[in-house]
């Protein structure tokens, strides 16, 4: 059974909460060679002024405890997708659904709608979703978006000041959408560049065609130009994925969570100009063909994994269908993945987004409202992990 917390919107509310287990068969593959440092970018001032990295948290350790749920941050949304921190502990989020964009503020966590995306058409899969805060806010005052419009998925950016976000401006534009499979994370890298996760659209051939932007990885400038270095001399990083929700960075390695269709879910380490074999190929089995094969593999039940996020050697894994958020085991260079292990299961429902504060504890976005779960009340919530 689902445990409910009650909480109003935007309270920060005691949850205590016991940690799930699993008996489940995990498939771990794979020794990559390792590969360097970080040199992530960094920031400590006000949320107006500055960000903390995508992915990485800050300096701040969480109490030393249990993995457990120690706080409801908020309740009352309707299937939230995008989450970033500024570098004090506030919050950007969407909703995939509602178009709206809010900031989480203060100690208290409260909730502000600061604008609307009204170019997004939310259908199934589609709307508003992820989110990535500029690593030259302080200067540039810049949040990017990924929107499903009428005729295609893009990247966008808006102004945020005084509380109030601007009007959009496409910085790419061209990305397939459909009813399913759209993608739709994003994430700076250490790089500076934008990374951005698109899905084949329910058009399984597109993986494969590198002159098509469905299922790909792709990285680009923040004025949305191919990011020099790239493989092809166009916007794609990597290719051959199927529908890819979870971005994440260990120092310089890029990982990706990824949905498989009937069979595997798959966790893999994004090489550059990787082709990780959909549809030819789904989790292992690849490597005679020129694939990629996945590090970690998780029946379909199990996984359906969409946000993943780093820190303190380990990839955090936030699970649909799966009803359950996935901790594996990564090495400091970010080049292998072993041991996972599976909390909350079953206790809070879909999880569709996962992300480290700043000071060092977990958020936990839920996704009951988003058509295919099964809302209690208080639904939506994002939840206060101790990792």
């Amino acid at each position: 059974m689902r445990a409910v917390a009650l909480a109003l919107t935007g309270a920060l509310s005691l949850a205590g909460c016991s940690q799930g287990g699993n008996e489940s068969t995990v498939t771990i593959t794979g020794t990559p060679p390792p590969h360097g440092p970080s040199s992530t970018p960094g920031g400590t001032t006000d949320p107006t002024t500055d960000v903390s990295p995508s992915g990485s948290p800050g300096t701040t350790a969480p109490p030393a405890g249990p993995v457990e749920v120690v706080a409801t941050i908020a309740t009352g949304l309707e299937a939230p997708w995008g989450l970033d921190f500024f570098a004090n502990g506030d919050a950007i989020i969407t909703e995939r659904d509602t178009e709206r964009v809010s900031l989480i503020s203060g100690p208290d966590h409260v909730v502000k709608q600061v604008g609307t995306l009204d170019l997004a058409v939310p259908q199934v899969e589609a709307g508003l979703l992820g989110v990535a805060i500029s690593p030259d806010f302080s200067s540039d005052h810049l949040v990017y978006f990924y929107v499903s419009t009428e005729s295609d998925n893009r990247v966008v950016r808006a102004r945020l000041e005084g509380g109030v976000l601007g009007p959009p401006e496409t910085v790419f534009s061209g990305i397939p959408n459909g009813l399913i499979h759209d993608g739709g994370r994003l994430v700076f890298g250490p790089d500076g560049f934008l990374y951005v996760s698109t899905g084949e659209g329910g058009e399984p051939e597109r993986a494969q065609d590198k002159s098509s932007l469905g299922g790909k990885i792709l990285r680009i400038t923040p004025d949305g130009d191919p990011a020099p270095g790239n493989p092809f001399h166009t916007a794609v990083w990597s290719y051959g994925h199927r529908n890819i929700q979870g971005l994440a960075f260990v120092g310089d390695q890029l990982w990706a969570s990824e949905f498989g269709d009937s069979t595997v879910d798959e966790l893999n380490r994004i090489e550059r100009g990787g082709n990780y074999g959909w549809p030819q190929v789904e989790g292992e089995g690849g490597t005679d063909q020129g694939f990629i094969d996945p590090q970690v593999t998780w029946s379909v039940d199990e996984a359906s994994p969409s946000g993943l996020a780093y820190a303190d050697g380990y990839l955090w894994l936030a699970a649909l269908r799966g009803e359950r958020l996935w901790r594996v085991a990564v090495d400091a260079q970010g080049a292998t993945a072993t041991n996972p292990k599976a909390f909350f299961v079953g206790e809070y429902g879909r999880m569709r987004t996962v992300e480290f504060a700043p000071d060092g504890m977990l958020w936990l976005m839920t996704s009951n409202r988003d058509g295919r779960g099964t809302p209690v009340a208080g639904d939506d919530r994002i939840l206060l992990i101790r990792p």
